[in-house]
């Protein structure tokens, strides 16, 4: 049987397994323990955060984000549409409404311009967002400084969706440590994992202090079980924080390792036509934590579902890039701003595998799988091309359509057909 090559899979160290050895050892089953404690304090010392708080997804970190800046029913939340769902589901959760903000070319994260635009309209109406959640995108940081800029001016919360990009720097500095709050996710596939957690940082120690509150059940301060306010089950687990603090320890070499899948595939494929591979925007970092690309069908002979397929009948694992949530059923009566570089990315992107365990050889493989997709489908075109075979040249020119979008250097677009 061929080895499946997996989009990206856990890669343990050597110190997780002590870590929960000893929990056992001591213990400590629970979701409170010296490994919560002590993980805490170590992911703040690896991000430069001053206070964190761990807890059991980064859905859950980002539910309890936006409860602690007062986010309530009927507000509205401006988010990134190029995401995954769990950065919007936890506004529902409050019974808040999210409006969705396009990308930019340059990090595929939200748009500075847009936002400030909207914000700037909305502040005339006197209808302003309770919250901003700015997502960075596959490892990527985005643009932060105008966006915590004009959320600042308007004293609006702004909440980093760093659950990809744990590593990556934007100036220097760790993204999730910007704004009011910062949350990151520790699912299996993410750089490092607990299994599932996740974990929120602020610089308020007050904040931090409510966010473990409503984590354990919002639970008073008497002999016996009181609660004055609505809680939740959200605490890490004892033997996971001791998973995490293993993972942390092999960090940097989990990016390093990311960042050389990328640099191996763009070495063999940058040069196929139609092929792009996600900017580094020079203002960070990135961990690479996905290499994404995008594929010009016209260009490349093939889309990118084509290429998807092709990779999936040789058990490579790639998946689209993320669906823009404002295209998602279950938003289909959400605001969306713009929305079609999203659109346009999500249409021609791919994510290839990632994983930091990925062998030369696995990638060599993935490299070989879509050079022979490009090579086979120009063979098929050039025999279309030939004298006598006009018919089949052009049914292959309208199965792969051309550009339907035709994009500035500042990261906007327009339909062109």
């Amino acid at each position: 049987m061929i080895k499946p090559i997996l989009l990206s899979t856990p890669h343990m160290g050597d110190r997780e397994l002590e870590f929960v050895k000893e929990a056992f050892e001591t213990n400590w089953i629970a979701p409170v323990g010296p490994h919560i404690d002590a993980f805490e304090h170590e992911f703040c010392q690896a991000t430069g955060a001053r206070h964190a708080a761990a807890v059991s997804s980064g859905t859950a970190a980002l539910h309890l984000a936006l409860r602690l800046v007062g986010v309530e029913r009927g507000d509205e939340v401006f988010c990134s549409t190029l995401t995954f769902i769990a950065t919007a589901n936890p506004i529902t959760y409050l019974g808040a409404k999210p409006v969705f903000i396009d990308s930019d070319l340059m990090t595929w994260n939200m748009n500075p311009d847009l936002l400030w635009e909207s914000l700037e309209r909305r502040s005339r109406r006197g209808k302003l967002p309770k919250a901003v959640i700015l997502v960075h995108l596959y490892g990527q940081s985005a643009d932060i400084d105008p966006i915590l800029e004009i959320c600042s001016h308007y004293e609006i919360p702004l909440i980093e969706d760093a659950a990809e990009s744990l590593g990556a720097t934007y100036k220097g500095r760790a993204t999730g440590t910007f704004g009011r709050i910062g949350i990151y996710s520790f699912n299996g596939n993410k750089i490092i994992t607990t299994s599932g957690g996740g974990m929120l940082v602020s610089d308020d120690e007050k904040l931090i202090a409510k966010a473990r509150f409503l984590a354990t059940q919002a639970r008073d301060l008497a002999p016996h079980y009181q609660h004055s306010e609505i809680g939740y089950n959200y605490r890490l687990s004892n033997i996971l924080a001791g998973i995490g603090r293993g993972q942390l320890r092999v960090l940097n070499d989990r990016i390093a390792a990311r960042r050389r899948n990328y640099e191996i595939y763009a070495a063999a494929l940058e040069n196929l036509p139609g092929i792009e591979f996600m900017p580094e925007a020079d203002f960070g970092r990135a961990t690479r934590w996905l290499t994404c690309l995008t594929i010009d069908p016209e260009a490349f002979g093939a889309d990118r579902e084509q290429v998807r397929l092709a990779l999936a009948k040789q058990q490579i694992e790639t998946r689209p890039v993320w669906k823009p949530l404002h295209l998602q059923p279950v938003f289909a009566k959400s605001k969306c701003i713009d929305g079609v570089i999203a659109e346009y990315l999500f249409t021609r992107g791919l994510c290839l595998p990632s994983g930091s365990n990925l062998t030369i050889e696995d990638l060599e493989r993935v490299i070989s799988a879509i050079e022979s997709v490009h090579n086979c489908q120009s063979r098929v075109s050039r025999s279309h091309a030939e004298p006598g075979n006009e018919v089949g040249y052009l049914k292959s020119t309208l199965s792969f359509p051309g550009s339907i979008w035709k994009c500035s250097r500042a990261g906007s677009a327009e339909r062109v057909g």
